[in-house]
């Protein structure tokens, strides 16, 4: 879709087939639809240009939603320790080849990084998962999460309650503890 065409498309994003077909060029090279810019004089046909101009990309809302904190973290952590394994495996490699003295600590600071890497993919797999745990997804109805926020919830509605009542005593001098009639 070129841009005339794109200036032409609706807002909305969604493919319809235009009705209006591009007509000559313009002496600076610019193509015009045929029809109905014709009987729109300068600035109302630039206005409406503007109007009907669209974007060269929709955002979309995203089908998934963003990983938690704790786990885009350990997910980052676990890529750059497999990253850099890999590349001490190829150093390891290309030096064991050239008989290079430095081949035999290459391989063991490679085997230490698999194992450390090992441990950064295991990681994110338990972090993801205590992540869930802890917060939940709420969209299961037999999330765990759920019922431990409404137990947290009600213990806050108490001690908030029990902190007016005591407040209350407080303001009508009631600092004894005793009620106010016998």
């Amino acid at each position: 879709m070129g841009t005339a065409q794109r200036r032409l498309a609706p807002e909305d994003g969604t493919a319809a087939r235009s009705t209006v077909r591009p007509g000559p060029a313009a002496p600076d090279g610019r193509l015009t639809p045929r029809g109905g810019d014709e009987e729109l004089s300068g600035a109302r046909a630039r206005t409406q240009r503007q109007a009907q101009y669209r974007p060269l990309w929709v955002e979309e809302p995203a089908k998934r939603y963003r990983m938690p904190d704790p786990v885009r973290t350990s997910a980052v952590r676990a890529l750059i320790i497999i990253a850099v394994t890999l590349i001490q495996a190829m150093v390891a490699f290309f030096c064991t080849m050239t008989e290079s003295w430095l081949a035999f600590p290459m391989v063991i600071s490679s085997v230490a990084s698999t194992v450390v890497a090992t441990w950064g993919a295991v990681d994110v797999l338990v972090t993801r998962q205590v992540w869930n745990q802890r917060n939940g997804v709420i969209s299961e109805p037999s999330s765990t999460a759920r019922s431990l926020r409404r137990e947290r919830r009600a213990t806050r509605r108490q001690q908030r309650a029990a902190e007016r009542e005591q407040e209350r005593i407080r303001r009508r001098g009631g600092s004894t503890g005793q009620l106010s009639h016998p």
